[in-house]
């Protein structure tokens, strides 16, 4: 009687999977780029409406003044004292609250706070100041609504966690009562690009290249002093800033950015936590990932931690 043997197939190693999952993100962000940049946008919110849902979540659209915007809460019972107000990505030049609601969410699901995000005006059409200045209009309507300050968390991903410190350096500036905290996702804070992961980086990140950004700096601050701290928050005065938590994945070019904050803010005396996440990728918990879900749960133990 013959008797079979069954090959047993190897598991590919951790690094092989990686590998494989980043070269599956290289793809679906190729599929998403596009040199036109309507339809950038455009594809961007296909993205974020077909991910960006869930069976709790409630989406309720706002005029902010002139602006847009959206709250996204979860449908049951929740925390109404604070309110995570969401800065989204996109280099300055695309992203939407419906591109945002891949990360909008779950930010609500995890914390079972409201969060509103808001349309700000876009480059090229709009350069600098004037995403800054419409990130203050969406604070000024929180203080109308009657949320105080400290009943604020900030948070953003990419230019959008730019955008998050420029306008609590601008808050620091005018002498205003700053948020409660900031939670920054792969925060870009250095358009002049000094840090070493620019390089080091280059060949594994699958989202981002140097040539991207340097069309989106093009686009936001053409003619500006890119050290300008309201432009490249990374060269503001940290002082007295709120508690802050960022994160970042190892693969991308923006690391710097974030561990040269890190290392700014520290030096600051500010309350501030990094935590890099090995093999990871730019906003990787924008993806529907275990590992997304579990740095959104990190987010939501920090924003528990400094609202008690």
């Amino acid at each position: 009687m013959a008797i079979r043997t069954k090959k047993l197939l190897k598991k590919p190693s951790p690094e092989a999977r990686n590998q494989n999952m980043m070269t599956l993100i290289r793809k679906v962000h190729g599929m998403i780029d596009n040199p036109d940049i309507e339809k950038h946008r455009h594809s961007q919110d296909q993205v974020g409406a077909l991910l960006g849902t869930g069976k709790d979540i409630l989406i309720r659209e706002v005029k902010i003044q002139d602006m847009d915007g959206e709250w996204v809460s979860v449908d049951r019972a929740h925390m109404k004292k604070y309110v995570i107000l969401y800065c989204h990505g996109g280099g300055y030049s695309t992203g939407s609250s419906i591109y945002a609601r891949t990360l909008t969410t779950k930010l609500a699901a995890s914390t079972s706070m409201d969060v509103l995000s808001f349309d700000y005006r876009l480059a090229p059409e709009h350069p600098y100041p004037a995403a800054l200045e419409d990130a203050m209009k969406a604070w000024d309507y929180l203080m109308l609504l009657g949320y105080g300050a400290r009943d604020v968390i900030v948070a953003g991903d990419s230019a959008g966690g730019n955008m998050a410190l420029s306008l609590v350096l601008k808050l620091k500036k005018q002498n205003r009562i700053l948020p409660r905290g900031l939670v920054l996702m792969s925060p870009w804070t250095d358009l002049t690009s000094s840090g070493k992961s620019h390089l080091t980086r280059a060949e594994v990140d699958p989202v981002l290249n140097e040539e991207y950004l340097k069309s989106m700096i093009e686009n936001y601050a053409s003619g500006q002093a890119l050290d300008d701290p309201l432009i490249s928050p990374l060269f503001g005065d940290f002082e007295g800033f709120p508690p802050t938590y960022i994160q970042v994945g190892d693969n991308e070019v923006l690391l710097a950015d974030a561990t040269m904050l890190h290392k700014k803010m520290i030096q600051a005396n500010v309350s501030a936590k990094l935590d890099v996440f090995k093999g990871m990728w730019h906003v990787f918990q924008m993806s529907p990932l275990k590992t997304a879900y579990e740095a959104m749960e990190k987010n939501a133990e920090f924003i528990f931690d400094i609202c008690r």
